[in-house]
Order: C-alpha cells, then sequence, then structure tokens
C-alpha cells in the first residue's frame, strides 16, 4: 500500500525513467547515424548538448507537476479536515435518570450469640471429687456435670439433726409442763368454788377463801405462760428444721448439675481443684440450637424493621449458605447516642453450622411507598462546591446540576434531590463536555455498564 503523499512521487519516478529511456533510444541513434562523431571525436555537438539540456528541465519540470503538487493538495485536504473535525460536537454516551426498586435491601453486622446462655457457679464450698463433662460437650437439663466433697457440710448436718432432736425435745417438755399446769389450774379453781360456797354459808373465814381464789388466779396465769413457752419451743423447732432443710439441700448441690439442654463452652475446674461458695465458675453453658444476632437499624430505617419480618443471614465463612431469620423483637426506642434501633434477630441452627461468637451480615428486605431515584456512579462529578451531573437538556445543551446522594451501591447512588426521573445524564464527562456546550448525544443501552 503506497504511503499518502508518496504517490505523487512514485509517479513522477516512473515519468522521469521513461524520459531516461527516451533520451538514451535518442543518444543510440545518433550514434547510428554518425558513427565517426561519435567515435572519431570526444566533444558532442551543440545540438546533442541542447538536447540534453532540454531533456533535463523536462524531467525537473514532470517530477515537480507530477510529485509536490499532488502532495501540496493533499496536505492542504488533511488540514481542512482536521479543522472540521476540531469544530464538530463532541459524542458522549447518555443514560436516564430512573427509579430505584420499590423493595430496598439493608445489610446489618452484628455478632451471633447464645438465646440462652448461663454461668455454672459452685454452690457448696469443698473439692472436685469427680468431673464428668468437658468443653464442647453436649449435655442434657440434669445431666452430671461435677461432684465436690464436702466432709465439714456432712458435720453441720449432723450438728443441725442434733439441734432439731433438743427442739423436739425442749416442745415435748413444754407441752407436758402445758398439761401438768392444766390440771393443777383446774384443781385450783374448784377449790376456789367450794370455799366460796362455804363463805356465804358462814362456814369457813372469807380469807381463807380469798387465798385459794388467789392461787386458782396464779395457776391459771402460769397456764398462759406455759403456753407462750409452747410457742417459743415450735418456734425454735421451726428454726432447726428450716436449718437442717438448707443444710440438706447443700448437700444436693455437691452434685453439679446441667440446667438445661445445651453446650458446654467453658470449663474452669479440674478434679481436686478448691471450689468456694458463689465464687467458683465451674461451667458456662449455651443453648446452640437456635441462636440470635443484635443489630443497630439506621433511624432511616427504623421504620421499615418489625417483630415478624423475615431476614436472610450470611457468614463470610460460609459464602454459599444463607440462614433464614426471623426478627423476634424490637427495643421500639432510638439509642440516642447513636440514633439506631436495636433489633434482635433469630436463626434455627439445626445442622449446628453457626457458633456463638461468629460475625454475621443480616439482610432485610424493605418496602419503600416512595423510591428514590438512582444514577449511575459513572455520571457523578464531585467538586469543590459538591456532587453534580452534567445533564443533557434541549437543543442537547450540557448543564451542570448539584444533587444530593443518598445510598451508595458502589456502582450506583441514590439521589434524594436535584434530579427528576427521565433526565438524561452524561457519563464519564470529560474536559470537551462543558456546562452550557452544545454535544452529539448516544443514549446507552441499559445493561451496557
Amino acid at each position: 500500500m503506497v504511503e499518502p503523499g508518496r504517490e505523487g512521487q512514485n509517479s513522477g519516478g516512473d515519468v522521469e525513467a521513461q524520459l531516461r529511456a527516451e533520451i538514451n533510444e535518442l543518444r543510440r541513434k545518433l550514434e547510428q547515424q554518425h558513427p565517426q562523431a561519435a567515435h572519431g571525436s570526444k566533444r558532442p555537438s551543440a545540438g546533442v548538448l541542447w538536447g540534453l539540456a532540454f531533456a533535463a528541465v523536462a524531467i525537473v519540470l514532470v517530477a515537480f507537476f507530477a510529485g509536490y503538487l499532488p502532495q501540496s493538495e493533499r496536505q492542504t485536504a488533511l488540514a481542512k479536515e482536521a479543522k472540521d473535525d476540531s469544530a464538530a460536537l463532541p459524542l458522549v454516551n447518555i443514560v436516564p435518570v430512573e427509579r430505584s426498586s420499590a423493595k430496598s435491601n439493608l445489610v446489618l453486622s452484628g455478632d451471633i450469640q447464645a438465646v440462652t446462655e448461663a454461668p455454672v457457679l459452685a454452690r457448696a464450698s469443698g473439692y472436685i471429687a469427680t468431673r464428668s463433662a468437658d468443653i464442647g460437650d453436649h449435655v442434657k437439663q440434669g445431666q452430671l456435670l461435677a461432684e465436690i466433697t464436702a466432709p465439714e457440710l456432712g458435720q453441720q448436718v449432723s450438728q443441725a439433726k442434733a439441734s432439731r432432736d433438743q427442739a423436739s425435745s425442749a416442745l415435748e417438755q413444754a407441752m407436758s409442763t402445758l398439761e401438768g399446769g392444766k390440771k393443777n389450774a383446774e384443781m385450783a379453781r374448784v377449790t376456789a368454788e367450794r370455799w366460796n360456797s362455804l363463805v356465804k354459808k358462814g362456814a369457813v373465814a372469807r380469807q381463807d377463801a380469798e387465798t385459794y381464789q388467789s392461787q386458782s388466779d396464779y395457776l391459771r396465769a402460769n397456764v398462759q405462760s406455759l403456753e407462750k413457752a409452747i410457742n417459743a419451743a415450735r418456734s425454735n423447732m421451726a428454726a432447726a428444721d428450716a436449718n437442717l432443710a438448707r443444710l440438706s439441700e447443700m448437700q444436693g448441690y455437691l452434685k453439679v448439675r446441667a440446667p438445661f439442654d445445651g453446650v458446654i463452652t467453658l470449663r474452669n475446674i479440674d478434679t481436686g481443684a478448691l471450689v468456694t461458695e458463689g465464687q467458683t465458675l465451674l461451667f458456662r453453658i449455651a443453648q446452640t440450637d437456635r441462636l440470635r444476632i443484635f443489630v443497630n437499624v439506621p433511624q432511616s430505617d427504623a421504620a421499615a424493621v418489625h417483630v415478624g419480618q423475615e431476614a436472610g443471614v450470611k457468614i463470610a465463612s460460609l459464602p454459599s449458605q444463607v440462614f433464614k431469620g426471623t426478627v423476634t423483637r424490637t427495643a421500639n426506642a432510638l439509642d440516642p447516642a447513636t440514633r439506631t434501633l436495636l433489633a434482635e434477630v433469630q436463626v434455627s441452627n439445626g445442622p449446628g453450622l453457626l457458633l456463638p461468637g461468629m460475625y454475621g451480615q443480616v439482610n432485610f428486605t424493605t418496602p419503600r411507598a416512595e423510591p428514590p431515584l438512582i444514577i449511575r456512579g459513572d455520571t457523578l462529578v464531585v467538586r469543590a462546591d459538591g456532587p453534580q451531573v452534567a445533564v443533557v437538556g434541549d437543543g442537547n445543551i450540557v448543564h451542570y446540576q448539584r444533587v444530593e446522594l443518598g445510598r451508595d451501591y458502589g456502582d450506583r447512588v441514590e439521589v434524594t434531590g436535584g434530579l427528576e426521573a427521565g433526565q438524561n445524564l452524561v457519563i464519564n464527562p470529560g474536559d470537551a463536555v462543558r456546562d452550557n456546550a452544545k454535544v452529539k448525544p448516544v443514549l446507552l443501552a441499559r445493561n451496557a455498564r
């Protein structure tokens, strides 16, 4: 392929070669007609010289008109085309402003926790005699986890039994004394009545009758005192029974059992370890068949999250698994420090893939009554006076418009103010796309990114 500008030069060279060939042919004919002039004389004739000069001038002229002039015209045409291209309108790709989906996906992070988790502490002081559970064991409610030996507790139980026996004996003695006092009081009452009858008949002195009456009153008061003593003895008996029951119940705590079905997540003791009542942590047990995740919902989406709403839970270590959860409760109030709503999502853990302490992502699908506008991220221009977009209006005139942004999805951005649905925006506006400039727009397909 001949390069531009060299086509004329090649044609000029062909003409020159043709002229040289004609000159050589003319010289050969002259030599044939005048052989002596050609060989006998070393100096050519004047006609030959003029012919050669004419041929050289012809060659130069042909080369000028065949090479330089076409090249000059071609350069002039290229310059004109470049000038026309520089004066043409800039070509830009545009996309329309659209409404976002009526449903929004809200993704929040949270820590996975067990629904029920409790520490198991020692309720009796002593030494660990046996340990029958370890970390990671699945246990049932009431299952034996460890056994504590406490000789001092056994001695306290024996002492409490002895105190109870003493209180029981004291009660029985008080009741016997009360029976004797009641009989003496009854006898004194009968005697006093008889002497009062004899006084009325004048058979005995009034003073003797009053003496028996006083004795009867004293014995009646003694009966009341004995009844109060019996009440005190009964109270002592009840106190002894309560103390014995407490210590007996403490003996029951020597066998540590699981409070509910779950998994042992912590073991803090071993055989022979000394434990103190109410202070030593023995185990920690958690229910893992159902887990919960606490998430903080922003104020803008707080009204869209409600009890009973479904949610999807994803774990980074299990990318192919989506666990279905349900919102079980919300705080019904925003945290004034973070302006967020605390919500609890419970998820079933039947396969046992989820573990308490994991980090998860909770995806809420929330409906929106008024979906905001959405634009492509490459149409946004961030300047010192705020985010802007290049809007192609009537007559294909570009106008830069400031916008208010909402949620950022990466390749797309929600717009809460400054635009209307259906307006056309320039994709990746360059330096040629200036304010109030006229452009040649090309509508980009929706599936193009």
